[in-house]
């Protein structure tokens, strides 16, 4: 009786224990890991903890949030796009240019500015997917190709200059803090994340990005053609550096040529620091919102602690590579679990 009884016990607690294993393997992992760092630079970094400090954080994931939210999608399906630091900064041009026409109301100007630079992005976003899927070419070749199309388009638009005097309702609103300690374009950020979970989620079109990413030649044969679902994830890449270069232009208020310039990588750190399989198939985008937290935390820790900064991206470098490690076990130990 007592033996079965203590066996009876290990079942539960090998239960427990492979139950705690999927959760760390999941988005909840993720947060967790974010909680004990905050918790670590807050008893160990000077004003760490405080309300200002937060919204300065707030500030800085905003960008990378938009960018790494559309990266998602991409990478759900097994691509990359290296195009989005660049065609962020051909939005921010072409917006701010729209922005500053003085043949527009200040309403008008904003309203234009913003379809354009979403426009702008989506198209080029699509391009992306269309030339990989018509060519059958990797995405890491043609988006590398497109980082360089766009980087010149922006030079060539802006004239090789920074474009300033953005309409004065544009620069207040990026300007707003809601709470004491939530900046306006966090919120968009927030808003964007929110959108791209509910399509992940709740639509069949997220439902194909995931058994893309999973196993594309399934996905064919059961009659329904990969390259059109594809092209609308590299053309929603697109859109939400479009999203981006408006965010950027309501945080800096200028648009400048060199915007972006290593944009890309950190997008795609907070991607697989979030929890999102680099072959495809696994992830989400909650993770990625907390990857990006992940990302500007621990610069911001390292930065009040005093460390220096060629020590910075050393760690956060350190953190990514840590990231992939991980990803490679993860499958493994899923595998396991899942044959018992």
């Amino acid at each position: 009786m007592s033996g079965n009884i203590e066996m009876t016990t290990e079942v539960k607690k090998a239960g427990v224990w492979d139950k705690l294993i999927r959760i760390s393997m999941k988005e909840a992992g993720v947060a967790i890991a974010l909680v004990l760092i905050l918790i670590f630079f807050s008893a160990t970094a000077p004003y760490f903890a405080t309300p200002e400090n937060f919204l300065k954080i707030f500030v800085q994931i905003a960008i990378n949030t938009v960018l790494a939210s559309g990266m998602t999608f991409v990478i759900l399906t097994g691509g990359i796009d290296l195009s989005v630091g660049s065609l962020l900064a051909l939005c921010t041009v072409i917006g701010a240019t729209i922005m500053i026409d003085p043949r527009f109301s200040p309403w008008q100007a904003i309203v234009l500015a913003s379809l354009a630079s979403m426009g702008t992005g989506a198209i080029l976003g699509a391009i992306n997917g269309w030339v990989c899927e018509k060519w059958k070419l990797p995405s890491f070749i043609v988006t590398l190709g497109m980082l360089n199309v766009a980087s010149g388009l922006a030079r060539v638009v802006s004239d090789n200059s920074t474009i300033t005097g953005l309409p004065q309702p544009f620069v207040d609103f990026g300007n707003l803090i809601f709470f004491g300690v939530f900046p306006s374009i966090f919120l968009i950020a927030i808003v964007v994340v929110l959108i791209g979970w509910f399509v992940l989620r709740y639509t069949v079109f997220g439902r194909f990005v995931f058994a893309i990413g999973t196993n594309e030649e399934a996905v064919r044969l059961s009659g329904h053609e990969p390259k059109r679902y594809k092209v609308a994830v590299f053309t929603i890449s697109g859109l939400t550096a479009g999203i981006a270069a408006m965010v950027y232009l309501l945080r800096l208020n200028v648009g400048s040529p060199v915007a972006g310039i290593g944009y890309e990588l950190n997008a795609i750190a907070a991607v697989i620091i979030g929890g999102t399989s680099l072959s495809g198939g696994k992830g989400s985008i909650i993770g990625t919102l907390v990857g990006a937290c992940i990302l500007q935390v621990l610069s911001t820790g390292l930065q009040l602690l005093g460390a220096d900064d060629n020590i910075k991206p050393i760690v956060i470098g350190a953190v990514i590579v840590l990231a992939v490690i991980l990803d490679s076990y993860r499958g493994r130990l899923m595998r396991i679990l899942e044959t018992r």
